[in-house]
């Protein structure tokens, strides 16, 4: 793993939002740290075990039943990754085209 210049959270963080009337929580946990790099045609997602853990249950919150189609969250350098990250977006796409 490369070395951001970002320090983990200090404490959990949780964001909630709602769509279509339901709520989201999405949880970051403590020390996560969690890094996406473009490497043209591979993106790389590099993170410790809190950040692991940390993106498997934003997954899971997305997939969770009542979900509107659609949802999403937006990650970004320094909100919810490291500096210098490429963005990521979660989204929970229950159509096939």
């Amino acid at each position: 793993m490369s070395k951001g210049t970002s320090k983990p959270p200090s404490e959990i963080t949780r964001v909630t939002t709602v769509a279509d009337g339901v709520a989201q929580t999405f949880t970051w946990e403590e020390g996560a740290r969690i890094e996406v790099r473009n490497l043209g045609s591979t993106v790389v997602v590099e993170a410790n075990a809190e950040g692991l853990r940390t993106l498997a249950g934003h997954l899971l919150t997305l997939a969770r039943e009542g979900v509107p189609d659609g949802s999403h969250l937006h990650l970004e350098d320094g909100n919810g990754l490291v500096e210098g990250s490429a963005e990521l977006v979660l989204e929970r796409c229950d159509f096939e085209e």
